[in-house]
């Protein structure tokens, strides 16, 4: 994987970043700040969009998935849990201890023991709009020093910072996993 961080993009392209909003070293930069507060709505939107009967639809392949292999419902489950398992305790870690090792959670596991299939839509949004409430407030409060403490995730080092923007790409992932989802959906599986 390479090298977190924000992609500058420049003024010609379809999207710039004002200079002011850049990431200046002392906070998380507000692209993905905006990123991880729209993320619960979007997430609700693509959610919504999954046809009445199709909450649970498994493709004949998940060749292809961006995301983790999971149906619509197995989808938002699994970013709640992992907002709250997986995000909360690594940034309380990462803070707490001095170069943690952050283990990965099983999502396929959760998914098995937890019953995701038979979970209600609505509280699961809900309880994942207040979790990621919570981490907006906690990253908010990082400070400079905390952004660059350490802790080993995924078979390398991570700052606090990085911890941040693999959330942002999680959520980017599940999104695209929902698209995949839909299409595979409206296209007869």
């Amino acid at each position: 994987m390479g090298e977190l961080g924000l992609c500058r993009r420049t003024p010609d392209t379809h999207m710039s970043v004002p200079a002011t909003e850049m990431v200046d070293g002392d906070r998380i930069d507000a692209i993905t700040l905006a990123a991880l507060e729209a993320f619960p709505a979007q997430l609700a939107g693509y959610y919504a969009a999954i046809p009445r009967g199709f909450e649970n639809w498994r493709p004949p392949s998940w060749t292809g998935i961006p995301s983790e292999p999971f149906t619509p419902i197995e989808q938002i489950c699994h970013v709640r849990d992992i907002e709250i398992d997986g995000y909360h305790e690594r940034f309380a870690r990462t803070l707490r201890e001095g170069d943690p090792l952050l283990p990965n959670i099983d999502g396929e596991t959760l998914a098995r023991e937890r019953q995701y299939a038979n979970e209600d839509s609505a509280a699961v949004l809900a309880a994942f709009r207040h979790a990621r409430t919570q981490s907006l407030a906690l990253i908010a409060a990082f400070t400079p020093a905390q952004l660059a403490r350490t802790a080993q995730f995924d078979g390398r080092q991570i700052t606090l910072r990085g911890l941040v923007h693999m959330l942002c790409s999680h959520d980017q992932q599940h999104l695209s996993g929902m698209q995949w989802l839909l299409a595979g959906i409206h296209s007869g599986g």
